[in-house]
């Protein structure tokens, strides 16, 4: 069995538990940790996830930000310039930049109830622009069901660190180990 086996186990093992509607936004949150180097085996079993979550009788509901940054980048007015000067997405564009993520995974969520189970994938896409702690404190306010992450790093206690970076944060989520 591999650990992306296991993680499904153990989703499958959080799944079974009764939700409460009372917990808080952040409490919401799944955080399912994996080896970065991982990523391609886990995006190959993602049907797995989504049967495990018909299975417990809850809907499936899938958000993939991989392209995101590219998606706002080629839409923007100063596209130019920052591919010149990718220093001056330091200058603002980066907030920019994080709301229209906020924007996009809340616009998704509108169609979730609180029977779904909302998949956060490519979280590593946003590494070295904006921290994956800003948009889930945001989007925290509008999960209508549970929003579980996949996440590339590291958990120590209730410390994340996206792809083994050094400097992480801690948060409320529920743990999958």
């Amino acid at each position: 069995m591999s650990a992306i086996d296991d993680a499904c186990r153990a989703y499958e093992r959080l799944l079974r538990e009764p939700w409460r509607s009372s917990v808080s936004g952040p409490e919401r949150v799944w955080m399912l940790t994996y080896r970065p180097d991982s990523e391609r085996r886990l995006r190959h079993r993602l049907p797995m996830f989504e049967t495990a979550t018909e299975a417990a009788g809850r809907t499936w509901q899938l958000i993939d930000i991989s392209t995101t940054f590219e998606t706002w980048l080629s839409q923007h007015e100063y596209r130019d310039a920052y591919l010149e000067d990718p220093e001056a997405l330091q200058f603002g564009a980066l907030d920019e930049f994080a709301e229209y993520v906020v924007e996009e995974i809340s616009r998704q969520l509108r169609d979730a109830s609180d029977a779904t189970v909302s998949a956060l994938l490519g979280a590593a896409s946003l590494f070295g622009l904006v921290r994956l702690s800003r948009i889930l404190n945001d989007v925290s306010r509008v999960i209508p069901g549970r929003f579980l992450v996949f996440f590339p790093g590291a958990r120590e206690e209730n410390n994340y660190r996206l792809l083994d970076a050094h400097d992480g944060w801690n948060y409320l989520a529920v743990p999958i180990n």
